[in-house]
């Protein structure tokens, strides 16, 4: 489910901020279950570097900013440094519904595997071969996310850091596009800041 696709005009400005380069980076392997995220593989000494590179180059954020966040480590070290550089006087908002996809069976082990995951995605967005948590379902948290704040802020800047296939997904909910076809957008690198912008409705009015 895509909440975003009952939604014509949006209250806040929203900015994804993809999480710094981290030690499951560093080691090549793929760290999605809470066990291991929430309190391990934070951000290597080049992630915090990309973190404060890509705040320092961007001038839409100030004090007021919004900072909310994936409450895996390398997520909340990531917005922990976007927190302090802004100066912000909103405290920093924990969102497990912005984690990264859990991929099941294939925990810990190389990086290598998405593709094969990313290749199921396209036949089916409902598949959960191998445990891997499907991308309507990711698509349904994350949007979920939006419709939530929403309601509670208005005329906010709020900047989401998250993972990889979080807001890969999130940014195909935007666009009002099928889950199924997330890998055909631009991805974000590590740090990368992206605005989420809302594509018209193709709705007669």
């Amino acid at each position: 489910m895509n909440y975003l696709l009952g939604i014509e005009r949006l209250n806040n400005r929203y900015f994804a901020m993809r999480h710094g380069h981290s030690l499951a980076n560093q080691q090549g392997i793929i760290v999605s279950h809470p066990e291991n995220g929430c309190n391990n593989y934070g951000l290597s000494e080049l992630g915090r570097e990309q973190v404060r590179a890509s705040l320092r180059q961007n001038n839409r954020f100030d004090a007021k900013t919004v900072v909310v966040t994936s409450d895996f480590k390398r997520a909340r070290e990531s917005a922990g440094i976007a927190f302090e550089l802004l100066a912000c006087n909103v405290s920093i908002c924990d969102e497990p519904r912005l984690r990264e996809r859990h991929f099941g069976e294939l925990e810990l082990a190389s990086d290598a595997s998405y593709d094969q995951v990313w290749q199921q995605d396209e036949v089916n967005p409902d598949s959960r071969v191998r445990g891997v948590e499907s991308v309507n379902q990711v698509m349904a948290r994350v949007t979920a996310v939006i419709a939530d704040y929403e309601n509670r802020y208005s005329a906010a800047t709020i900047l989401l850091v998250s993972h990889g296939d979080a807001l890969q997904i999130l940014q195909t909910a935007f666009a009002r596009l099928d889950a199924s076809t997330h890998r055909q957008l631009e991805h974000l690198h590590t740090a990368e800041i992206r605005q989420l912008l809302l594509t018209a409705s193709n709705r007669l009015s």
